[in-house]
């Protein structure tokens, strides 16, 4: 199910799914206007083909802009916002393939050694922009064999003309060891996590000196990082039937409101949507088997 028809009064709409055809992807197509994305990461990468309107980009080095046939590609972890870039928004077409479905496409079509991933946030790309449309096209009409197949060859087509080794990482600094084991605390603790002040006290840092370190490991505050995390954690429990109170009262927010505001300010979509989409995927891949 979509957003359309909620969307008429404000132009906006999306579809955010996934197919059990295409392990490993998720899709989503919109259009927003108002709507503006905070920040936030992914644990795999992005494709975005922007059709309509512009696309304004808040990435670590700064704010891009992009308009149609431009593809935005963001690699996993990298904190961004999105919003629209004029009155009338912006539309697009975006993947979201997982880190081991990049893996084994630039394994077979690539000499990269190491994670792959993308120097540059958005390119100039109008036929991987067609090309990330029709997988769209293709799986909402049910056809798994071009839908893969234009997939691969999207995917390729960027690395190969963009893509190259992700630097790898130098050795953490204290810093940085600070930040990570305050993420696994936090992580650990997600329905119930602990001030900034006690997470400090337990790492045995101060409160500013951790905000610095967290933020500039992972690009954004602790509480930034939790929200982002708890609706990470929403999102697995919709897929597997949860209902929205539920992953609510499980992630650690205050209500189903709460639950509401957060997780379609990042997805894109209510939570109640988005589980009905993950629901009807069951549904019509149990009916074909």
């Amino acid at each position: 199910m979509d957003t359309r028809r909620a969307g008429e009064r404000t132009g906006e709409w999306a579809r955010h799914w996934r197919w059990t055809a295409l392990p490993g992807l998720d899709l989503l197509r919109a259009r927003y206007v108002r709507h503006t994305f905070p920040l936030h990461s992914h644990d795999g990468y992005v494709f975005g083909a922007v059709t309509r309107g512009v696309e304004e980009v808040g990435l670590p080095g700064g704010t891009e802009r992009a308009g149609p046939g431009t593809v935005v590609m963001i690699n996993p972890e990298v904190p961004h916002t999105a919003r629209a870039g004029v009155p009338e928004g912006w539309a697009y077409a975006t993947l979201y393939p997982s880190a081991s479905v990049i893996a084994e496409i630039a394994a077979e079509t690539t000499t990269v050694r190491g994670t792959v991933g993308f120097a540059e946030a958005m390119v100039e790309a109008p036929h991987a922009a067609h090309l990330i449309s029709e997988v769209h096209r293709a799986a909402e009409e049910g056809d798994a064999l071009a839908a893969d197949s234009l997939l691969r060859v999207a995917v390729a087509h960027l690395l190969r003309h963009h893509g190259g080794p992700l630097p790898a990482r130098t050795a953490r600094s204290a810093g940085a060891r600070t930040a990570a084991r305050a993420r696994e605390l936090l992580e650990e603790r997600l329905a119930d996590p602990p001030t900034l002040e006690q997470l400090a006290a337990e790492l045995g840092t101060g409160p500013f000196a951790l905000l610095r370190a967290f933020r500039a490991a992972y690009g954004m505050p602790p509480h930034t990082w939790l929200t982002d995390a708890r609706v990470r954690r929403a999102r697995r429990l919709l897929e597997g039937g949860t209902a929205p109170a539920a992953a609510a009262a499980a992630v650690g927010f205050t209500d189903q409101p709460h639950l509401n505001r957060h997780f379609t300010r990042i997805v894109g979509v209510p939570p109640g949507a988005y589980r009905r989409e993950r629901a009807g995927d069951r549904l019509r891949s149990a009916a074909r088997t």
